[in-house]
């Protein structure tokens, strides 16, 4: 990003400030992140974003809508993230068949229910 880009963006954040200012509502910094994608191969440090005196956070990877984004832009965070959470929920029925126990969803909700 080039100077005046990075100038311009801090603008653009400036004015949401302001219009969040001027409609009474008010930007929770605790919870606003930046992640900075760059693809160029000598990274420059990117100095932090600051919305009412105080820093924003530059983080690396970020969860929106469900959506797990990596500042490199690529599915693995993602998709690693999807399958873990698969393979948490499949514990659930293999123990069940190990077990013997009927795998119906009737009975597995009573049994989860229970646990």
């Amino acid at each position: 990003m080039t100077s005046q880009q990075q100038r311009g963006y801090r603008e653009e954040v400036q004015q949401l400030t302001d219009w969040c200012r001027t409609n009474n509502l008010s930007l929770n910094v605790d919870k606003t992140k930046e992640m900075v994608v760059d693809f160029r191969r000598a990274r420059r440090d990117h100095s932090p974003l600051h919305i009412d005196g105080s820093t924003v956070e530059i983080v690396k990877s970020t969860k929106f809508l469900g959506v797990h984004l990596a500042e490199d832009l690529t599915w693995s965070l993602n998709t690693s993230t999807i399958t873990k959470k698969a393979q948490q929920r499949l514990y659930f029925l293999r123990w069940l068949r190990k077990a013997h126990l009927p795998s119906s969803p009737h009975s597995t909700e009573e049994i989860s229910r229970a646990s």
